[in-house]
């Protein structure tokens, strides 16, 4: 199937950056390349084209009602602006896909989905919602761009002309930029401070240029990305999460409301009370040698665990990984090995996130 294209292909194209297919899309992986972009992000600031996620919008007397069977996080205790992280689950609790839910307004709700999964969450959600329930995938004519890093806070200041809310984090706001209404947003996925700009799909371009011309801020591909959000210890859909199982080995209970009833609710406690024989661990490798997805885990000529994620972490120094290994082998300190291409590295099971950054210093 041929890969869909964001509304900043062109762009992307133009400035020579390297496209592959990431979740059904033509994507930027890297433009003046990944190190770059990533140390660009923890010190400076730049902008993702983001508009290949999913954003669907929920609305009526019952949709509250109905997310919060259908969501693992809670939904009537959102003030209105706020938002949450959560799950969203097959009846045996298989992880359909991880999601953002924003209260946007009374009766009026908005979700922001994985790209390669908003077909199929369109359908489930569409299956499971009261006939009173409005919803309406904008993902068509919505855009996304993500403005990352420790000076995003002026950047965006400047683009909204001062006029930038202070919003917490996890909180959502309604702002003109250029005098075109948009959602701004704070949450990240690098770790860092940042903002999230949702538009219509027919200024992506203006916008694109704003920052990236006008205001001088850097690009960064989905390679950085994925470095940073790796070190920040974010599970990513399809890595560390997917339906073959519950969320309880990769959160650890994080991020559901056991206090209300869900859909997938009787095995994700069966899980909480039984235990799961892996859970996810960050893993610190003794030098730059990176461990890919499914590279297996070692203990005593065993083999205790499998690598979902793994890359070499600029912010840290050294190669990283996340990995579901057995609960014994879970704890921080144990020494185990990675076995890459026939040989084994050494690596230490360590406390997640790899790297600290700046995502909630301020307003939190």
């Amino acid at each position: 199937m041929t890969p869909l294209r964001t509304p900043l292909y062109g762009e992307h194209v133009r400035l020579g950056a390297r496209m592959a297919p990431f979740g059904g899309w033509d994507m930027p992986i890297q433009y003046e390349g990944i190190l770059a972009e990533h140390t660009e992000t923890r010190n400076n600031c730049t902008v993702f084209d983001i508009c290949h996620m999913g954003e669907f919008q929920l609305s009526g007397t019952t949709a509250e009602r109905d997310l919060e069977r259908i969501l693992t996080q809670s939904i009537a205790s959102l003030a209105t602006g706020q938002c949450r992280y959560g799950y969203l689950l097959r009846d045996d609790g298989g992880v359909l896909d991880d999601l953002t839910c924003y209260k946007l307004d009374n009766e009026k709700y908005l979700l922001v989905v994985n790209a390669g999964t908003c077909a199929n969450d369109a359908q489930w959600i569409r299956g499971h919602l009261s006939p009173q329930t409005i919803f309406e995938d904008q993902s068509p004519v919505t855009a996304k761009l993500d403005i990352q890093g420790p000076k995003s806070f002026e950047v965006m200041k400047t683009a909204l002309d001062g006029n930038l809310p202070e919003l917490k984090y996890f909180y959502g706001t309604h702002v003109k930029l250029n005098g075109i209404a948009c959602w701004l947003s704070r949450t990240g996925y690098t770790g860092e401070w940042g903002y999230e700009l949702y538009f219509p799909h027919t200024e992506a371009v203006n916008f694109w240029r704003l920052f990236t011309e006008t205001l001088g801020v850097k690009p960064a591909g989905l390679g950085a990305r994925d470095t940073l959000r790796l070190e920040a210890g974010y599970p990513l859909y399809g890595h560390e999460l997917s339906d073959a199982q519950t969320p309880i080995p990769c959160s650890r209970g994080m991020f559901i409301d056991m206090n209300k009833d869900f859909i997938g609710k009787a095995a994700v406690r069966r899980d909480i009370e039984q235990g799961t024989p892996r859970v996810l661990a960050g893993l610190k490798l003794a030098g730059r040698g990176a461990a890919r997805a499914h590279d297996p885990v070692m203990a005593g000529g065993h083999e205790i665990g499998m690598v979902t994620s793994g890359s070499f972490a600029p912010s840290v120094g050294t190669a990283i990984a996340l990995a579901y290994v057995d609960c014994k082998y879970a704890e921080p300190g144990q020494e185990v090995g990675i076995t890459v291409r026939n040989r084994e590295l050494e690596a230490e099971v360590v406390k997640l996130p790899f790297y600290e950054g700046s995502a909630r210093r301020k307003w939190s």
